[in-house]
């Protein structure tokens, strides 16, 4: 007889559903076994510190040395990276919290500066400081070229050539003088470079005078060119230091940009002049300054300019009397990108004034020229 165990039909149908559960291996479309993640908990930064210094700060230095810089130094409690915001739309990033940074804009200028610091989750707090910052031009102060004019005899033709004749219509002006290499309108003699110019007929000319320049032999780009001389008197005399830019033989006048360091006139005893030429403005140009010096022709000073690409500054004796920096730089009003050369010249007479007809023979004496870079 057989042995069996007898199930009756409601136990079949649960005993079928049960198996059918459990052999689905615990899978879930609808994601309802699926754990909750905890949401990461957030972290603010504290106790926030930001210390400024202003290189060269001192007592006779208020805002600083001039050259710009400042050091920062910000901490946090849990941040692990900081951002520096300077005030003038620069920003940089830092993970220890020290930065060094220079401004750029010249003068005394005032900024805030700013320090975000961020925590690992992106939180932040944030501090500043506002500061007053002197930013001066960096000096030039690496002699690159100069004359001393030590060794008596004629110019040092390594350094100097010459313009000769009388040019087109006078050199441009309707000047009356006639430029030579001779002794007798230049001449080194004990120290000084001496340019003389004369009452004289020579070749067709009533005047003679020199024209000494470093084209081709010494040309530069940005610096400073300083001369110490003594100007010649007279009505009718028209001394000059000053420089022209090296393209001008393929970009012609005053494309090639004109930089008059000093110009005098004896008509006008005691002032001294310094002048720009450019497209935008030339011959009678508007971009001047002058100074008044009663011994310009007694006594020696030292006549300055300093050239780089945001400003030009003439200076007597270290004192400033004009400043050029057009607010829009462009070939039209700053053809001053390139070499220029040096340009040293007594004229005598123009088309608008005259000479005295008295007047005989006067010199420019020159101590020094030298030219410094950075």
């Amino acid at each position: 007889m057989k042995n069996y165990i007898k199930y009756s039909k409601p136990f079949v149908i649960l005993g079928v559903a049960l198996i059918l559960l459990f052999s689905c291996g615990g899978s879930n479309d609808e994601g309802d076994f699926t754990p909750t993640q905890p949401e990461t908990e957030q972290i603010i930064p504290t106790n926030l510190t930001l210390d400024i210094t202003i290189v060269g700060i001192d007592s006779e230095n208020p805002e600083g040395d001039g050259t710009g810089v400042i050091k920062c130094v910000a901490n946090a409690t849990d941040a692990v990276k900081y951002e520096f915001r300077f005030g003038n739309g620069v920003e940089v990033s830092s993970t220890t919290g020290s930065v060094e940074y220079i401004y750029t804009t010249r003068g005394t200028n005032i900024y805030s500066v700013s320090v975000y610091a961020y925590s690992k989750t992106g939180d932040y707090i944030n501090t500043f400081q506002q500061i007053k910052i002197l930013v001066t031009r960096p000096p030039f102060d690496n002699l690159v070229w100069s004359d001393e004019f030590n060794i008596d005899g004629s110019p040092d033709e390594t350094k100097w050539a010459y313009n000769i004749g009388t040019g087109s219509n006078g050199w441009g002006n309707g000047e009356k003088q006639y430029y030579t290499d001779r002794s007798e309108n230049v001449i080194v003699e004990g120290g000084f470079l001496k340019i003389t110019a004369k009452k004289e007929n020579y070749e067709g000319s009533a005047y003679t005078s020199s024209r000494l320049l470093t084209q081709g032999k010494f040309e530069f780009t940005y610096g400073k060119v300083e001369v110490r001389a003594k100007l010649p008197f007279g009505e009718g005399t028209w001394p000059a230091i000053w420089m022209l830019g090296s393209n001008i033989s393929t970009v012609s006048w005053p494309a090639c940009g004109e930089i008059d360091i000093m110009e005098h006139w004896g008509h006008n005893q005691n002032v001294v002049q310094s002048a720009m030429h450019t497209p935008s403005s030339y011959g009678n140009t508007t971009n001047h300054g002058s100074q008044t010096i009663n011994d310009v022709s007694t006594a020696f000073h030292v006549y300055t300019v300093e050239w780089d690409d945001q400003e030009i500054v003439f200076a007597v004796d270290g004192l400033v009397h004009y400043t050029y920096n057009p607010g829009s730089k462009d070939s039209n009003t700053w053809p001053y990108t390139d070499n220029q050369f040096i340009i040293l010249n007594v004229a005598m007479g123009s088309s608008w004034f005259d000479i005295d007809p008295n007047f005989e023979t006067s010199s420019m004496e020159i101590d020094y020229v030298r030219v410094y870079q950075q």
